[in-house]
Formats: C-alpha cells, structure tokens, sequence
C-alpha cells in the first residue's frame, strides 16, 4: 500500500470514527426526546440514527480489516473485508426498518399528542448529516470505498428520515385534531425509506461478492492500457474482480510466437506495469502470455 493510500485508508477511518461518536449523541437526542414528547416520528429516527452508530462502527472495522497488506493465507489482500461491512450495514437497515414499521403501526390506532420541543434535535441532526454525508461521499469516491459510501447513503437517509420526522411533528403541532395520525405516518414514512436503500446497499455489495466484472467503460481502459505496450499484438481474455477497494485483473495477452519465453515475459511483465500505474483502481494484474493467431499465421506463411 502506498504511502496516500495509506493516508487516504487513516482519513476514511477518523471519518467513520467521528460518525460513531456523531451518531451517538442524536441518536440518544432523539429516542430520549422522541419518548418524553411522544412522537414515534422523532423516536424512529432515532432508532434509525441508533442503526448508523452500528453501521459506522461496522465501517471502521471492515477499513481497519481492508487495510492489512497480504499474506500467505490472502494473496489478495483483506479488500473482502471492507465489502462485507457494506453488506452488514445493509442487513441493519433491514432489521432497523422492521422495527420501525412495527411500532409506527402499533400506534396508528391509538395517536397520542406531541410536545413541541421534539423539532430541537431534528434540526441539529440535519446540520451534522450534511456535513459528514458530504465528507464521507467525497473520501469514499477518492478511496472507491464501498462501505464508507454505503456509510454517506445511510446518513443522507438519516437526512431524509429526519426530514420527514420534521415535517410529521410541524403537521401534528399545527393541527393536533386534523393531523392526529401525522407522526404515525411519518414513522412509517422512514420505515420504508431505510427499506429501499437496505435493498439497494445489498445488491451492490452482493454484486461484489459474486466478482460481478466492472462496467464496459472501465474494461476498455485496461485493454487499451495493454495494447499501448509495444510487442502486444492482441488480447484474448480480459477479466477483472473486485476484492475489496480495488480490482485484480486476469489478462490473456497475445505476443508474437516467435517470441523467446523470456521476451515475451518482459512484454508481459511491462504490461502488468504499465496497467497498475495507469490505473490507480487496479490492486494487480495476472498476465497469460498466448501466441497470436495473426502471428501464426505469418509463420505459416513464411514457411
């Protein structure tokens, strides 16, 4: 790991550490608010805020875990680790979400009135979760961190969640009689927000397990990075997984067959090279050297 690789892996660390203790303090806000001023709105996104202390922590520890360089037991380095994380912050919101649904339910048939001081910790929560959302969505583009974004989503759903708690409570205190059913509703409301991105947190990091290759796009960069090494005639096989914060790469590359087997280990060792210091997203690259058809071709020829 390189010396900013290592300083941009500490930075992603503090941030996921200062959520935790950011998370926290709303979380305990909101739930002890949310109870003594009888909003289920206020008390879900607590329980919701409750959730991103967990996921934060989980964060951290899966970055901390990426972070260790390889060894004999993981040639690949421990990159799974910080994708598992994700995967766990997606199996929270699940579970959060459930919860919220049962207690916003349980109270529709019954609303009770709310206080006015629940709306104060509501907009300190907003203040906090734009900062840190934006922080960590600008680390975890920098990093290509799959848990530290999940990480940025789960608070601009807290962003959300919270925004929606906000206008429940502003409805119910408008209008107690009409609005009676506000708060409820809001509950409810965040209880399907944290369900969606739950779902979508998930599928991405389940497409990550799977090794799902990464877009077109990003394939061609690697082919064309390769075939700008001079004495590669070709490529046969290209492909590429994702282990953890970057991808290793398993290339086919077609060389004349001419070719000493040490020529055509330097071309292949200068193409691995060339991949990885081009490609800042490539942890390594495994480079198969075949004999080009075109190449045999013209042997054939020649004979």
């Amino acid at each position: 790991m390189t010396v900013r690789e290592q300083q941009a892996d500490r930075a992603g660390r503090e941030i996921a550490l200062v959520s935790v203790i950011a998370g926290i303090i709303l979380s305990a806000a909101k739930i002890w608010v949310g109870l003594a001023a009888g909003s289920t709105a206020v008390t879900s996104d607590g329980v919701e805020a409750l959730a991103d202390v967990a996921s934060s922590a989980m964060v951290y520890a899966g970055l901390w875990l990426a972070s260790k360089p390889p060894d004999a037991e993981h040639p690949y380095g421990h990159g799974r680790y910080e994708t598992l994380a994700g995967l766990a912050v997606g199996g929270l919101l699940f579970l959060t979400a459930v919860g919220i649904f049962v207690r916003s339910f349980s109270g529709l048939s019954s609303p009770m009135p709310v206080q006015a001081f629940a709306v104060y910790p509501l907009i300190g929560a907003v203040v906090i979760k734009v900062v840190l959302a934006v922080i960590k969505f600008k680390r975890g583009r920098r990093m290509a961190s799959v848990s530290l974004r999940a990480d940025a989503w789960h608070d601009v759903t807290d962003l959300v969640s919270t925004s929606v708690a906000f206008v429940a409570v502003i409805f119910t205190l408008i209008n107690p009689v009409r609005f009676a059913a506000a708060d409820k509703v809001g509950g409810l409301v965040i209880g399907v927000i944290v369900f969606l991105l739950a779902f979508r947190m998930v599928r991405y990091t389940v497409d990550q397990l799977v090794d799902t290759m990464p877009d077109v796009a990003r394939m061609a960069e690697i082919r064309s990075v390769a075939m700008s090494v001079p004495g590669a005639m070709g490529i046969e096989k290209c492909f590429a997984r994702r282990t953890g914060l970057k991808y290793h790469v398993d290339l086919h590359l077609e060389v004349d067959p001419g070719m000493t087997v040490r020529e055509s280990h330097e071309i292949a060792t200068r193409v691995r090279i060339q991949i990885k210091e081009t490609l800042g997203w490539v942890a390594d690259v495994l480079v198969h050297v075949e004999p080009s058809p075109v190449g045999i071709e013209k042997t054939l020829e020649a004979k």
